[in-house]
C-alpha cells in the first residue's frame, strides 16, 4: 500500500518553531510530528510514503533518509511549485500513487495527531465497497467546522454543512482518508479542495463513507492545540504503553522523559510534560503542561507551565514562563525573568520581564 501526506506550506501558525525546521519536523512528544504518522502507516503495511510539499523539500528528505532505512519504508517527495490546495497534490502525485495494483491509498493531513486506527479503516473501507472513506471525529463545538452528515448505521455520507449556525451534527472531517485510485480521475491538476469540491461530488454519487475515529484526535498546527494534543497523546500512551511514561516521587500525572535527559533533585514535573533528548532540568524546577525540546537547559527553581521551549534554549534560575509562551530555537531567558504569553524568535536573549503577550523579534 501507499500513502500521501499533505505537508503543505510554511507552518505560520507554529512560528517561531517553524522558522528553524519545516512544520512536520517540529518535535511532538519527543519525535517529529510526521514520524508518528509514518510509523503508524508502516505498522499496517504501507511500503511507500509520498510527501506532498511546497516548502523546503530538501530539508525534509535529508532528515527522513535516516528513518527510511530504520523503518524500511520508501519516502519520496512530490514538489508543488504553486499551492494546489488539498486535492491538487493528489493529481500531481498521480504517477507515484498508481501502480496498477488497484489497492486503495491513504491520505493524511500532517497536522493531525491521533491513535491512527488505520487497520480498522482498511477493514471498514473494504466492507462497504464505496470509492472513498474519511475518518470523522466528534467535537463539542461543530459550528467552527464543516460538519459531516452521515447515515449512522452504514456510515454513508449524505452531505456536508460548512460551519452550521444551528446544530445538524457533531462529526467533522479528521483529515485521514482511504481512497480508491478511481478518485484520482475526479481531480484536475489545479488548486482544488478535497473537502469542499471532491468529497461532496463523491457523496452525491453515494460512494463516500465515514468511519467515526475511536480515541483522541487533535489538529496540533497551532500552539494552544499542540499543548492540548500533548495531554491527549500522553493520556492515550498511559492506556496503551504506560511503561514509556516516567515514574517517581517527582512525577505528577503523565510525563514523557527522554532517556538521555537529566533531572535534578527536588523537582516537580507534570502533568502533561515532554522532556526531549539531552535536556538538563536542574534542581527544584517546576514543569507542567509543557514541552521541553532537545538540548534545553532549565536552571534551578525555574517554573514553566503551558508553554513550549524550543531546541537548545536556556531558562534562567527562578525564571517563570507561562500562558502559552513559545521560545524559538536557541533563546536564552535570564535569571528571575517572567514571561507571560510571549513568542520569542530564534537566537534571542530576554533580559527583563515581559508581563503581557507580545512577539519578540
Amino acid at each position: 500500500m501507499k500513502a500521501l501526506i499533505l505537508v503543505g506550506g510554511f507552518g505560520t501558525r507554529l512560528r517561531p518553531l517553524t522558522l528553524s525546521v519545516p512544520k512536520p519536523l517540529v518535535d511532538f512528544a519527543n519525535k517529529p510530528m510526521i514520524l508518528h504518522q509514518i510509523e503508524a502507516l508502516k505498522d499496517v503495511g504501507v511500503t511507500e510514503v509520498i510527501l506532498a510539499i511546497n516548502y523546503q523539500p530538501e530539508v525534509m528528505i535529508n532528515f527522513l533518509k535516516d528513518f527510511e532505512s530504520k523503518l524500511d519504508i520508501k519516502i519520496t517527495c512530490s514538489r508543488e511549485t504553486e499551492p494546489l490546495g488539498t486535492a491538487g497534490p493528489l493529481a500531481l502525485a498521480r504517477d507515484k500513487l498508481i501502480d496498477g495494483s488497484s489497492e486503495p491509498f491513504f491520505v493524511l493531513n500532517s497536522d493531525v495527531i491521533s491513535e491512527y486506527p488505520l487497520l480498522e479503516l482498511i477493514q471498514f473501507h473494504k466492507s462497504h465497497g464505496g470509492e472513498a472513506t474519511i475518518m470523522v471525529t466528534k467535537v463539542d463545538e461543530p459550528s467552527k467546522y464543516g460538519v459531516v452528515i452521515m447515515d449512522e448505521e452504514t456510515g454513508k455520507v449524505e452531505r456536508f454543512v460548512e460551519k452550521p449556525k444551528i446544530f445538524v451534527g457533531n462529526k467533522i472531517n479528521a483529515g485521514i482518508y482511504l481512497l480508491n485510485p478511481s478518485v484520482l480521475d475526479r481531480i484536475e491538476l489545479k488548486p482544488t479542495s478535497i473537502e469542499k469540491e471532491i468529497f461532496p461530488e463523491i457523496a452525491a454519487d453515494q460512494k463516500l463513507y465515514a468511519m467515526v475515529l475511536p480515541g483522541f484526535w487533535m489538529d496540533i498546527g497551532q500552539p494552544k492545540d499542540y499543548i492540548t494534543g500533548l495531554r491527549l497523546y500522553l493520556g492515550s500512551l498511559r492506556k496503551k504503553s504506560a511503561d514509556k511514561l516516567a515514574v517517581g516521587a517527582h512525577i505528577v500525572g503523565n510525563v514523557l522523559v527522554h532517556e538521555s535527559a537529566a533531572i535534578g533533585e527536588g523537582c516537580l514535573i507534570g502533568p502533561d510534560v515532554a522532556i526531549g533528548p539531552g535536556s538538563v532540568v536542574e534542581s527544584g524546577v517546576r514543569l507542567s503542561r509543557c514541552t521541553v525540546m532537545q538540548g534545553v537547559r532549565i536552571k534551578r527553581h525555574a517554573c514553566i507551565s503551558s508553554s513550549i521551549i524550543g531546541w537548545h534554549s536556556t531558562v534562567g534560575k527562578w525564571a517563570r514562563i507561562e500562558d502559552m509562551t513559545i521560545l524559538g530555537e536557541d533563546v536564552h531567558v535570564c535569571d528571575e525573568v517572567y514571561c507571560n504569553g510571549v513568542v520569542v524568535l530564534p537566537h534571542k536573549e530576554i533580559k527583563s520581564s515581559i508581563l503581557k503577550p507580545e512577539i519578540v523579534m
